[in-house]
């Protein structure tokens, strides 16, 4: 048997795992993606090229002993058994290429059925890989089960309470506020702010909820600090102007009284004044007070029942808050909110940032010593990743096969043998070797039988 070009492997002979022409950013055009080709893929495609070459050398070095074994096994008899070990390699080192090249490739180009399997089947295996990772990885069980071996919730305290952790997250944190305000519109939020305040503050009326409140307030008798505190305040102003109520009295007596008269008269009307003020500020149970006591408790019904005096109500409310005065609200609300929050987030020893801090170290050391807290995070993440899987498994694993689908063939074929291509050389070197001891068993067995 000769052994030509023609007969050995034509990847082998040129070597067609040297890289594809490559554009200026080390990308190759293949069909429908541009495939980088990495400093790790060289090295691959090194190996590779040199398991072909060993392979290859293998092959040829079989063909040259089978030759010389075959052009003297007449003068040399025992030649005839390192001719069927020969013959035997080269069928096993020929077989095997075969078999390691239909998987990427037509041999020598000839369109062979089931050969080139990988270009020809591309989305097929991809809608297999797809089925079988749905199947065996994307199940409510399998993802539990791994998540619950980590144990995310101690893992995650042990680095928030630990150096650096909170103060990632604080800076984490303040990008992503930077961020929000950056992308919010000031007039949005502002007509958001404004909104809600006409809903939940001006569109409800407000006489029936103030008289609930107030109802409550006087029942409990905490207005009597408040009256307390008025009639504290009256009696201090009557001690410090008695000249006062003296000038205001003989202002309004007629002119014809006589002067003596007018202070005589101012000096009763102040201690008379005085006294009463003294006697409302001694007895906690005096008349004006018990008036004070029922006019009172009187607004807090007619608030909540009394139709003129809620309209009353809504009077007052439309005059304090008109849609001028809303807006403006909104508009000082939200600038007070973003500028002090900017201002917290932009100086990590901000009060702010402290205790945000502070809050979430604590946090952690909740999380790495509080066992039941831990469990329960865990039993909520676990719980989250089971229903996600549950509802979107299908839309996971069809990215593999879409992913797949958009490869070109060819180059996927190339990018696979890069990956297995090195570890698939060694069958051929074993099929060599196989098949060489099998001819040499083959051989002497039938060399025994028959002679």
């Amino acid at each position: 048997m000769q052994v030509n070009s023609e007969q050995i492997p034509a990847e082998d002979l040129t070597n067609q795992a040297q890289p594809a022409q490559a554009t200026a950013s080390g990308a190759t055009q293949r069909g429908s993606v541009v495939v980088g080709r990495s400093a790790g893929d060289e090295e691959k495609a090194a190996a590779l090229r040199r398991m072909k070459r060993l392979a290859l050398a293998l092959l040829i070095g079989m063909a040259i002993v089978f030759m010389l074994a075959f052009a003297f096994q007449k003068q040399y008899p025992w030649l005839e058994f390192v001719r069927a070990a020969a013959e035997g390699g080269m069928v096993g080192a020929l077989a095997d290429w075969f078999a390691v090249t239909a998987l990427f490739k037509y041999p020598m180009g000839l369109k062979i059925p089931h050969t080139a399997i990988i270009p020809r089947r591309k989305d097929q295996i991809g809608e297999s890989l797809s089925e079988f990772v749905e199947s065996n990885f994307l199940s409510q069980e399998v993802v539990q089960d791994k998540l619950a071996s980590i144990d995310i919730a101690r893992k995650a305290g042990l680095w928030l309470s630990g150096p650096g952790g909170a103060e990632r997250v604080a800076k984490e944190g303040g990008a992503m506020i930077r961020g929000a305000f950056t992308v919010l519109n000031d007039d949005d939020v502002q007509a958001v702010i404004e909104g809600m305040v006409r809903k939940h503050l001006l569109t409800p009326p407000w006489g029936p909820p103030v008289g609930r409140m107030a109802e409550r307030i006087f029942a409990d008798g905490h207005h009597h600090k408040l009256v307390d505190l008025l009639v504290d305040r009256a009696a201090d102003w009557m001690d410090a102007n008695h000249a006062t109520v003296n000038r205001l009295v003989s202002d309004r007596s007629p002119v014809w009284v006589p002067t003596f008269v007018d202070g005589l008269v101012s000096d009763k009307v102040y201690v008379e004044l005085l006294k009463f003020v003294r006697a409302v500020q001694n007895d906690q149970n005096h008349q004006v007070r018990k008036s004070i006591d029922a006019y009172l408790t009187d607004l807090a019904q007619d608030l909540q029942h009394d139709p003129a005096m809620i309209e009353r109500a809504e009077t007052i409310k439309a005059q304090i808050l008109g849609d001028p005065e809303v807006r403006e609200l909104a508009s000082r609300t939200w600038g007070t909110v973003k500028n002090a929050l900017l201002t917290a987030v932009d100086d990590p020893d901000s009060e702010l940032s402290q205790r945000f801090k502070s809050a979430v170290r604590d946090f952690g050391s909740r999380l790495v010593n509080d066992a039941e807290l831990a469990g329960k995070i865990n039993a909520w993440i676990g719980d989250a990743a089971g229903y996600l899987v549950n509802t979107y498994r299908s839309d996971i694993a069809g990215v593999i096969s879409e992913t797949v689908a958009r490869w070109d063939a060819e180059e996927t074929s190339r990018k696979i043998e890069l990956q297995v291509g090195k570890d698939l050389q060694y069958i051929r070197i074993n099929g060599t070797v196989v098949g060489a001891l099998a001819g040499l068993a083959i051989f002497t067995v039938a060399h025994l039988l028959f002679g």
